[in-house]
């Protein structure tokens, strides 16, 4: 006769898959709430107490720590069998835990001290030993996998590898737990712990990184991350990198707008009266970027945007929704990748160097905007100050930005000199330049980048200030007679 310890804070499917484990004489073992969750269902189980012989204790934090759970967990067959039989140990065959819900718990408003009795002891150490001794015994952690089991129960047993499957997923559940509890603990006195523990899961394989010859995977169940085609072909490495790029830019925008990125750079963002004609313009800011890009944009998109899209090679569209006759017209572009807009999850950015990873944080802030020189820029210029200030704030350093009030007019991106990414901003400038607002990511630290700007047309130019030089800049603008703005706010993006 099999038996099957049942101990789960979660109780979805717990009585459905208890019914099947005593169909198939199963003796089942429990405690606690999920003892009383079987009894309420008639379903026949031996309490944890009356089989140790040790009274359940201190509130529920003893119960299951016991040689005879234990020994019945990581018991060896035929190796540990006489030992077993001496202490009156019976085989525990499979193990159905879920812990106590430290995560979500720990979200809330709650004083230490009560939040210290949501994390697991019994949970852990049991699912730990079940997982290390899976050749004979399965562990269960996740109630989507309760199908699986019965399944695979009706059939005759799990096989042995279905067993390593769920230690697997078993080591990853307690790895997890263990690094939420620590990292809370850490930033009780820290905003960044001195051991930060990360996990993140989902891990879906990529047909290769940045280039063929690298490997490469993503992970994650949230966001961009957790984010998978409705159409088309699978997300590459660098199609994530773009998305996430082109969507964090795009977030920006309250009015209708439509963002084109390539290679982690915009190269066309406007707004419009809708989705189509913003597409439209940014798409003519840059047309032979445009090619092979990725396209976000924040409305729906129509049949009639679907059509004008499906006019050139995209990689990638980016939408919080489409029409069902939208969908129908993108088909024929069958390795066009169709992304859901996905809500936007705040997290740190992580990025890993040799040795280590680099953790960034952005709290709350505020920009100031002050106008500093004798010219106040027309409404028609802080509008597009406005603009230029906001695709600088996501594209690579040191970037110059060149924009009207509806869109990018030329972008001067990742360049080392600040001077240089003015001058390809106005060479790639898809119109006069004449009038023009121009946003710089860091401070002038000479007056060459205003004056190159001023050359070309420019008329307002906004930068977070800070030179040494500020002096300088701020009297070449005024004799140049150009509005220009701080905002005490450097955009670096590296």
């Amino acid at each position: 006769m099999k038996w099957a310890l049942l101990s789960v804070w979660d109780k979805t499917g717990i009585i459905e898959l208890a019914q099947e484990l005593s169909a198939h004489k199963f003796n089942i073992m429990s405690s606690g709430g999920t003892g009383k969750v079987l009894a309420e269902a008639n379903i026949k189980f031996t309490e944890v107490s009356s089989y140790t012989g040790f009274p359940e204790m201190m509130d529920g934090r003893v119960k299951t720590l016991h040689p005879k759970v234990h020994g019945g967990l990581l018991g060896r067959r035929q190796i540990d069998d006489a030992v077993m039989a001496k202490h009156g140990i019976n085989r525990i065959d499979l193990l159905v835990v879920n812990l106590y819900p430290f995560e979500a718990m720990s979200k809330k408003a709650m004083d230490l001290e009560k939040l210290i009795e949501f994390i697991d002891i019994g949970g852990p150490a049991m699912i730990r030993a079940a997982a290390k001794n899976y050749k004979d015994v399965a562990v269960v952690v996740d109630p989507s996998d309760y199908p699986g089991i019965i399944k695979s129960i009706k059939a005759g047993d799990l096989s042995e590898s279905q067993r390593l499957e769920l230690a697997k997923k078993a080591f990853a559940r307690t790895a997890g737990y263990d690094a939420a509890i620590s990292n809370y603990l850490y930033n009780l006195t820290s905003p960044f712990p001195t051991t930060l523990s990360l996990q993140f899961t989902h891990g879906r394989p990529l047909r290769y990184g940045e280039n063929p010859h690298q490997m490469a995977a993503v992970y994650g169940t949230q966001g961009i991350a957790g984010t998978e085609p409705l159409q088309g072909k699978q997300m590459s490495y660098n199609n994530y990198l773009d998305v996430n790029a082109g969507v964090s830019l795009l977030r920006e925008f309250d009015d209708a707008a439509a963002v084109i990125v390539k290679h982690n750079n915009p190269c066309g963002v406007a707004v419009g009266s809708d989705v189509l004609d913003a597409y439209l313009t940014a798409r003519e800011v840059d047309p032979v970027s445009a090619y092979g890009s990725v396209v976000s944009v924040n409305r729906e998109v129509t049949k009639a945007f679907a059509e004008e899209i499906c006019k050139t090679f995209v990689e990638v569209i980016v939408a919080p929704s489409f029409s069902g006759d939208a969908l129908t017209v993108m088909k024929k572009k069958d390795t066009m990748r169709v992304l859901a807009l996905p809500p936007k999850c705040d997290a740190d950015e992580v990025r890993t160097i040799d040795g280590g990873i680099l953790v960034q944080r952005t709290p709350a802030y505020q920009e100031h905007w002050q106008v500093i020189t004798d010219m106040d820029p027309s409404a028609d210029e802080m509008k597009a100050l406005q603009l230029a200030w906001k695709v600088c704030k996501h594209t690579k350093s040191n970037t110059i930005i060149f924009a009207d009030q509806k869109r990018t007019l030329g972008i001067g991106a990742g360049q080392m000199s600040r001077v240089d990414s003015a001058k390809i901003a106005i060479e790639k400038a898809c119109a006069s330049l004449k009038g023009s607002a121009v946003a710089s990511d860091a401070f002038l630290p000479f007056p060459d980048t205003l004056e190159v700007a001023a050359e070309a047309g420019a008329t307002a130019l906004v930068q977070p200030g800070g030179s040494i030089r500020d002096k300088e800049v701020i009297e070449t603008a005024n004799r140049l007679n150009m509005a220009m703005v701080f905002t005490g706010i450097r955009y670096f993006r590296h």
